[in-house]
């Protein structure tokens, strides 16, 4: 470096460049608590110097150094967050840590509440709790959460953003700072989280809180399918999500009795929705608009309507930015089986079809096979192949069981469900005259377990019973993107509560996944936040009345959600001995529910990065990878496998690369002990009948359904079937979201010597089959 080297600092002075005054900062952020013991200060700073010219700005060289730590943390999860810490020094260097910042910005009501308590609010916030985050969740708080300014400048930090949301929630909902606060501690603890709306859109003027949004197409007609457009792109414009149902479109070549013409079927009403979904991005260009079609396996389109997401064929016959999803009767999987010839109809012929369910919906198809009405039989088991085929190729459609999602709800006295979600985990009625909606939120689970090494149930129960709260406030202060929508969630009132993180607590407390303690743990979780929510519901309806459809649910009979599933639910309900479910289902009886759903696992992916959890209830995909965001790329190292590694003192540079060339595999490394092989296990090393049997014993308690990944390395018709099939004959709603495959090859990892590329088994790297995760549900 030469002498003459000098940065500049930001009122404009110039002072020559000080190695050790880098190295003192890099260090004093370190020591923020908790410190960061294996980060190499000196090999840090020596990187930064390396990269210093003459007039580079103090910002610059704070992006030098987030730009060096990030790299870094390859060898370490420790330089993420110390990444992390340095661009959060600078962001608090150029944001004014006042609530006053935002008032411009906030809703009228909200601006006057802070505006009068300016003071409390920026003495409850701690900006040093921003230091908590790593680099990846920084980067996409910074991309896509924090507000900006006009000209695009960054105006909140994270406690900024936080105490936003709470401010946003109880004040419009008529509380005060106890509650704001309240909340406000909760999230910056990271004990839970709302769900991606919310917190974009919380406290601003634009309060578009909700996430998720269940439609039909509201008539077979033009005027119909151009009106439930128009509601999927309001609906987009506010960050929603939309799962919609086509089984009543009719037909490609059916009568169209109007004109004499024939319809062209439902190819090119989905090109429609999908060029709405590519043109309104949710929230002004924060990401695309996402919507889900939803069809029944009897819909003559059918075959066409597996293709539009593959990757060949003609332009004309694809939609590539929809998401697709099966709706499937039983009576279809039971034809399967038996190998059974399979009747295509169209529902301008078949209307009723699409609103029954179970022995009536198994009558009425017969009975229109018998009259003829079929445009086209096949075996059953060459549409089976044509969905795998399309699975295998694009990782959907989605399988969702339309029996058990109308047999196992609380909304059963509404009417038949007819869809689901986008993400899938959301189960609701939905009409003409009411789109459904769902309000959602997760609670973090690694933040659940106690210094003992115990998970404690007593603090989830409390968190939980926090979020129906917030939930419930969110229902009335939303911003509704059209009549139908607000009349159905003022209505019934349902939430959404997940979870993040599950198998980080698995990690932290030595459970191997597939183990049977972990699948006990894993039950028991929900059946405390399902009682929890239940428990806090009633106490909502004690207060305020029951919603309004209350009286004929299963519920008002004292049935809940564990008694749908038989005798499997009800010994699991008594299998931990933790809740009393007499007295609750007693109250319930007494006081009704403010809420007709409370459960529903969903994807986390945005805001389990943001809190540094793996997504959800999944097991981890890998222990080293790559995470590819619009806020850019990281390298991110399962940081449990790494402290496990080091109480043995295995962890080391050449331990990491091996573990790179094994796509992030420990079980065949030699020297990694074989209990910490048990617990790191991946899960392209688990099998799949295991996640499902763990999806099942959740399910009891999931009173919606739940968006579960599956993966399966080398897909093909044998595999796929037994899986759909083991989850269909467990009773799940939604059998399978996404299927994960991986490629038949991969690039070489440039991230570590190519002779150990070489010496390694070259495994397939992963792929996430069919496109990118929604993120309108992560919570």
């Amino acid at each position: 470096m030469q002498r003459t080297t000098e940065v500049v600092k930001r009122d404009g002075r110039r002072e020559r460049v000080s190695f050790d005054k880098i190295q003192n900062r890099i260090d004093t952020l370190r020591r923020i608590p908790p410190t960061l013991t294996k980060v190499d200060v000196v090999k840090v700073a020596k990187r930064v110097i390396q990269g210093v010219y003459d007039g580079v700005r103090t910002s610059e060289l704070d992006d030098l150094t987030t730009e060096t730590a990030a790299a870094l943390s390859a060898t370490h999860p420790e330089y993420s967050n110390l990444a992390a810490r340095v661009a959060v020094s600078n962001l608090h260097k150029t944001t004014c840590p006042s609530i006053a910042t935002l008032l411009p910005y906030l809703a009228e009501r909200v601006a006057h509440f802070a505006r009068e308590h300016q003071g409390a609010i920026d003495a409850r916030m701690d900006l040093s709790l921003d230091f908590q985050y790593d680099i990846f969740g920084l980067k996409t708080l910074l991309h896509s959460y924090l507000l900006r300014d006009a000209d695009g400048r960054t105006i909140e930090c994270p406690q900024m953003l936080l105490m936003r949301v709470a401010l946003g929630i109880h004040v419009e909902g008529g509380g005060g700072l106890e509650e704001v606060f309240d909340t406000y501690d909760r999230l910056s603890r990271l004990e839970f989280t709302h769900a991606t709306p919310t917190m974009f859109n919380s406290g601003t003027k634009t309060p578009s809180l909700a996430s998720c949004f269940l439609l039909p197409i509201s008539d077979d007609s033009i005027e119909g399918i151009m009106e439930t457009n128009t509601r999927c792109a309001l609906i987009s414009k506010g960050a929603g999500g939309v799962g919609f149902s086509i089984s009543n479109v009719r037909a490609a070549g059916s009568l169209i009795k109007s004109t004499g013409g024939r319809s062209s079927g439902i190819l090119p009403m989905l090109k429609c929705f999908d060029m709405t979904a590519r043109y309104v991005d949710q929230g002004g260009g924060k990401r695309k608009g996402a919507f889900c079609a939803y069809l029944e396996p009897w819909h003559a389109d059918v075959r066409a309507f597996l293709n539009m997401k593959k990757n060949h064929g003609a332009e004309e016959l694809r939609a590539r930015d929809l998401f697709y999803a099966l709706w499937i009767p039983d009576l279809f999987m039971r034809r399967v089986e038996q190998n059974a010839a399979w009747t295509f109809f169209c529902p301008s012929e078949t209307p009723d079809l699409v609103d029954l369910h179970g022995a009536a919906f198994d009558a009425a198809y017969e009975a229109y096979e018998e009259r003829g009405l079929g445009v086209g039989t096949v075996r059953a088991q060459e549409l089976w192949f044509s969905i795998l085929d399309a699975q295998i190729e694009s990782g959907v459609p989605f399988m969702l069981y339309k029996d058990a999602a109308n047999s196992k709800s609380n909304q059963k006295n509404l009417g038949t469900i007819r869809s689901s979600n986008l993400c899938t985990e959301i189960m609701q009625y939905s009409s003409r005259e009411e789109i459904a909606v769902c309000n959602l939120a997760s609670v973090s689970l690694p933040a659940h377990v106690g210094r003992d090494g115990t998970f404690d149930h007593g603090k989830l129960r409390d968190t939980v019973r926090a979020v129906v709260r917030n939930l419930n406030v969110i229902i009335d202060i939303n911003r509704y993107a059209c009549d139908e929508a607000r009349r159905s969630n003022l209505r019934h009132r349902p939430v959404g509560i997940g979870v993040q993180g599950l198998a980080d607590v698995f990690a932290t407390l030595e459970m191997e996944y597939e183990g049977r303690d972990a699948r006990v743990l894993n039950r028991d979780v929900f059946e405390t936040l399902y009682f929890s929510a239940l428990e806090m519901s009633c106490e909502l309806a004690s207060r305020h009345g029951p919603y309004e459809t209350f009286e004929g649910s299963p519920a008002s009979k004292g049935v809940l959600q564990y008694d749908m599933w038989g005798d499997v639910g009800t010994e699991a309900a008594g299998a931990s001995g933790r809740w009393d479910w007499l007295t609750l289902k007693a109250r319930i009886k007494t006081h009704g529910l403010r809420n007709s759903l409370l459960v529903a696992p969903m994807p986390t992916a945005s805001t389990a990065q943001i809190m540094g959890n793996n997504e959800a209830f999944e097991p981890f995909t890998s222990n080293i990878y790559v995470r590819r965001v619009l806020a850019g790329e990281f390298i991110c190292i399962n940081r449990h496998l790494v402290l496990a590694l080091e109480r043995s003192n295995l962890w080391t540079e050449g331990l990491r690369d091996r573990i790179i060339a094994a796509n992030g595999s420990v079980q065949n490394i030699d020297c990694v002990p074989d209990d910490v092989k048990r617990v790191f296990k991946t899960a392209w090393e688990m099998k799949m009948r295991t996640i499902i049997d763990m999806a099942a014993d959740r399910g009891v308690f999931v009173d919606q359904s739940q968006s579960l990944n599956l993966f399966v390395s080398d897909p093909n018709h044998k595999k796929l079937t037994s899986m759909h099939f083991h989850a269909w004959k467990r009773g799940l709603k939604t059998g399978m979201y996404y299927l994960r495959t991986r490629p038949a090859s991969e690039a070489i990892k440039v991230t570590i010597p190519v002779e150990v590329t070489e010496e390694a088994d070259q495994k397939k790297a992963e792929r996430e089959g069919g496109g990118q995760d929604c993120l309108a549900c992560s919570a």
